[in-house]
């Protein structure tokens, strides 16, 4: 889920800091970004208390617990300041562990010496990619630590896309990278919502493109992995696009990876016909001027009344994907409402063929893609 990031705001300075979030990969990224600066500059090795917050029992987490408060309360032994860090904290999750009384005495002993006050020069650090946040400590954090959290986004729920867009973005700015718009789209879709494989792709583009820093299409389908998901996915791409050579060559690689030819069929092209066919439909039907950009769909929808919109395709939580759709609509424009008929029609032939006859699968399927795009 690439990372929401959020920092809660508290009324005055604090030394107690935390780093959390169910996105593990960039958890672990800023916590240790964070412990560097604020570890003090002459401390050394001498100058960082960590502990690892890794418990396998409640008596093991009630240990972590005390050693930290020790350590918060024991003087530096060099210089004035020092830091202490709970690190990778497994116990704040929804556990046995967890749920065990003496860990919650614990926490909140914990929780009261931190709300008073530490002292002079020490700083303390807690990191934990997974947390209950129903839980008294957590809920307590925001009031005495500068928090930073770091969610994983859900790609089955609606609208994933755009907030994945926005942490690509953020994520692009730090390696002073830019996207072609196109471009962005399908490094989203190819790469996923995990926000250490966002950042490992920016990367491996940044070292690739040396002083230039504009991002392609042609970059994102060079460099960036392909897992199946997304490979499918850009198989709808690119017949939605009319790119025959493309989309023969991506029907190739799900093949070689081992995809099904139904799966196939139903996973892409299906799924891009069908959603062609609704949208060019609709645009005709209420008199809409083909769209400028996919992200118009959604104000386009807000304005037809209920029956007009019932028959869209629904997600399994019974929204209408305004994104997927949204896509299809900017790109109708390449076919005619008649072809489009033909063309699903034509996929339903497709499917008995692949079920009742003995022709080879990937000649049906891209007999298939060259009716559509041809």
């Amino acid at each position: 889920m690439p990372p929401r990031k959020k920092s809660v705001k508290i009324s005055e300075p604090s030394n107690v800091f935390a780093v959390l979030g169910s996105d593990e990969g960039e958890t672990k990224r800023r916590a240790k970004e964070l412990a560097s600066e604020l570890t003090p500059p002459q401390g050394g090795d001498f100058g960082v208390d960590t502990i690892d917050g890794m418990a396998e029992n409640a008596e093991q987490a009630v240990l972590r617990i005390r050693q930290a408060k020790e350590s918060i309360q024991t003087l530096p032994f060099f210089g004035r300041e020092k830091l202490v860090w709970l690190k990778n904290v497994n116990f704040l999750a929804e556990t046995a562990t967890s749920r065990s009384a003496s860990v919650q005495e614990a926490l909140e002993d914990l929780k009261e010496v931190l709300s008073h006050g530490l002292p002079e020069g020490v700083r303390f650090l807690l990191s934990a990619s997974e947390v209950d946040k129903r839980r008294s400590f957590y809920k307590s954090l925001g009031k005495f630590a500068r928090v930073e959290q770091f969610d994983r986004i859900d790609p089955t729920r609606p609208g994933w896309e755009e907030e994945v867009q926005a942490v690509v973005y953020r994520l692009a700015a730090d390696f002073n990278l830019t996207f072609e718009s196109e471009a962005l789209e399908r490094f989203v879709r190819l790469a996923g919502a995990d926000g250490r494989q966002l950042r490992n792709e920016l990367e491996k583009i940044d070292l690739y493109l040396g002083d230039k820093r504009t991002i392609t299409v042609d970059v994102v389908r060079a460099l960036v992995a392909k897992s199946a998901s997304g490979v499918i996915w850009e198989l709808g791409t690119c017949l939605s696009k009319r790119q025959m050579g493309e989309s023969l060559a991506l029907l190739d690689q799900l093949i070689f990876q081992g995809e099904t030819p139904v799966g196939i069929l139903y996973a892409a092209i299906i799924p891009t016909v069908r959603n062609l066919l609704v949208t060019k439909d609709l645009l005709l039907r209420h008199k809409i001027s083909p769209l400028q950009s996919p992200f118009q769909f959604n104000s386009i929808l807000a304005d037809l009344p209920e029956e007009a919109i019932r028959h869209l395709p629904r997600r399994k939580d019974g929204g209408i994907n305004v994104y997927g759709l949204g896509l299809a609509a900017f790109e109708a424009r390449r076919f005619e409402l008649a072809d489009l008929v033909e063309d699903f029609q034509a996929c339903l032939k497709a499917n008995i063929q692949l079920v009742t006859t003995q022709l080879e699968p990937k000649l049906i399927l891209s007999q298939l893609l060259v009716k559509i795009i041809a």
